[in-house]
């Protein structure tokens, strides 16, 4: 029996079941990792909207990361949804503990409800992590509007030189991704899948990009297999109804 690699999710969880925490858990599963988890916040959500947040305190948060750390072997960690720039300055308190560090700057859900500001996500931006924004987060991030395969390759530039380990734009429904990494930059491009249920796709493609990395695959590698993974997670969703609005992926498609 081999012993699977530990990946730590620090996230807010969905109450839906389709993002954050719960998303990151079924993510680590379905790619043969073992998921540990820190929560920063509990959210009243479903597929059509948060009603709700209720932040951890960051006291609590370092407990929870200094519990796991204690006692797993952690071969890469996924930060989320943050909120709170106190939670932010306990991640990088410890972030010389944390290996294959991605950060997925979680600002706006699916339903476009609010659930964090840049001022929370930007002080880990100067650590060598793996940023995975959306094209809006990035634009965000850069201060400057992001939607064509151009711009999302010239915020990845721009955000990779604050100190990031490499820079994913991911271009969400038209299924180009741009990849920053040493100093090269990449236009990933996909087959789109029509779909609405798509509630979590973030943050089971910065999951899957921890668990490739755990598993001792370079960063461009990485990054092409969650790409092929959450295709194949929105694929096998694609015909589910639950609830109202944007629905789930199917992780274990």
């Amino acid at each position: 029996m081999v012993t699977p690699p530990v990946v730590l999710t620090i996230a807010g969880s969905d109450s839906g079941g389709g993002a954050g925490i719960q998303a990151d858990l079924k993510t680590f599963a379905a790619l043969g990792a073992y998921g540990t988890s820190v929560i920063t916040a509990i959210t009243a959500q479903n597929t059509q909207g948060v009603t709700a947040i209720h932040p951890v305190p960051a006291a609590i948060v370092a407990a929870q990361i200094d519990a796991v750390l204690a006692d797993f072997d952690v071969a890469a960690v996924k930060v989320g949804m943050i909120g709170d720039p106190a939670v932010t300055a306990v991640i990088v308190e410890r972030v010389a503990r944390l290996p294959n560090l991605v950060v997925d700057p979680v600002l706006v859900a699916t339903s476009g409800s609010r659930l964090g500001e840049v001022g929370a996500v930007a002080p880990l931006l100067a650590y060598p992590c793996v940023l995975t924004p959306n094209r809006h987060e990035a634009g965000a991030l850069s201060q400057s509007p992001v939607e064509t395969a151009e711009e999302m390759s010239r915020a990845a530039e721009r955000l990779a030189a604050g100190g990031a380990r490499a820079v994913v734009v991911t271009g969400s429904e038209l299924a180009i991704d741009v990849l920053h990494h040493d100093g090269v930059t990449s236009v990933l491009r996909g087959e789109p899948v029509d779909t609405r249920n798509n509630h979590g796709s973030g943050c089971t493609f910065s999951s899957a990009v921890a668990v490739r990395l755990a598993l001792g695959d370079p960063v461009p590698a990485a990054v092409r297999a969650a790409k092929t993974y959450v295709t194949a997670a929105l694929a096998g969703g694609q015909k589910w109804q639950l609830g109202a609005g944007p629905g789930p992926l199917d992780h274990f498609a």
